[in-house]
C-alpha cells in the first residue's frame, strides 16, 4: 500500500513532462494538457453535488439529496478517492419509467502509466436506486464496484478555471467536472461502515415518493411531456 501511494505521487508529479499511451494517441502531459494536477475535489454541472460532507452518511446508509444531478470527484495526494454521483436515467420505452439513482463510493486510486486511472473502492460504498415501474420502486444497496479510466484531461477554462475531462473504460467522456478546491473534500479514508453482513434495504412506494423530492416528479413529468409530443407528432 505505501509503495502505491508513493507511485501515484511520482507519477503526478511527472505529470507535465511524461508521455504514456492510451486509445486517444500519445498523451503529453504538459501545460495544454494537464493544466494542474488532478488533486482536490471536482464537481459537474451547477456543482450542487459535491463529495465530502454534507452528501452521503455512510454509518446508516442516507443520503442528502442535492438541488440537481451531477458528479463530484475527489482525489488525494496520497491515493485515495472519493465519488459522488446524482442522476436519472430515461426510459425511451415507457417515459413515465424514469429511474433515480444517488450514489457514494470511496477507496484507493492509482494512476497508472499508460494514463489510465485505476479505482479499488472500500466495501462500505452504497446506492439508492427508485424505479416506479419496478416491483420494489425505491431500495439501498452495496455499491462497490472497481472502476477503469482510459484516460484523462486537465485544461484550463477561460471563465471557470481547471476543468477535467476523464474517459470511462470504454471510452466514453463523462460529464467535465470543474475544480471546486485544490484540497480534497472527503470524508476518512477508511471503512465508515461495518460491511460483513451487507443488507439491501427496502422502502415501501408510498416512502419511495418523497426520496428524490420534486427532481423526480419533474423528470416523470417531462417525460410525459416528450411522449405526448412524440404522439402528436407522428399523428400529425
Amino acid at each position: 500500500m505505501l509503495f502505491t501511494s508513493l507511485l501515484t505521487v511520482v507519477l503526478a508529479s511527472l505529470a507535465r513532462t511524461t508521455s504514456a499511451q492510451d486509445q486517444f494517441g500519445n498523451i503529453v502531459y504538459d501545460a495544454i494538457h494537464n493544466a494542474t494536477t488532478i488533486y482536490g475535489t471536482w464537481s459537474s454541472g451547477s456543482q450542487n453535488v459535491k463529495t465530502g460532507p454534507g452528501f452521503a452518511n455512510p454509518a446508516n446508509m442516507t443520503f442528502n439529496y442535492p438541488k440537481t444531478t451531477g458528479i463530484s470527484y475527489s482525489f488525494s495526494q496520497d491515493g485515495f478517492y472519493e465519488i459522488s454521483r446524482y442522476r436519472f436515467n430515461s426510459n425511451g420505452s415507457e417515459p413515465t419509467c424514469i429511474t433515480g439513482v444517488i450514489a457514494w463510493s470511496h477507496g484507493k486510486y492509482s494512476l497508472n502509466a499508460n494514463g489510465s486511472i485505476s479505482m479499488s473502492p472500500f466495501e462500505d460504498g452504497f446506492q439508492q436506486v427508485q424505479d416506479p415501474c419496478a416491483a420494489v420502486s425505491n431500495f439501498i444497496e452495496p455499491f462497490t464496484t472497481p472502476e477503469y479510466y482510459k484516460g484523462w484531461r486537465i485544461f484550463q477554462d477561460a471563465t471557470q478555471g481547471f476543468k477535467l475531462h476523464m474517459f470511462q473504460f470504454d471510452g466514453s467522456p463523462l460529464a467535465p467536472m470543474f475544480q471546486v478546491s485544490a484540497t480534497p473534500s472527503m470524508l476518512p479514508t477508511q471503512l465508515l461502515r461495518n460491511t460483513d453482513d451487507p443488507v439491501i434495504q427496502r422502502r415501501s412506494p408510498s416512502a419511495a415518493q418523497g426520496a428524490f423530492g420534486s427532481q423526480w416528479v419533474a423528470g416523470v413529468v417531462t417525460g410525459v411531456s416528450l411522449a405526448l409530443m412524440s404522439c402528436t407528432l407522428s399523428v400529425l
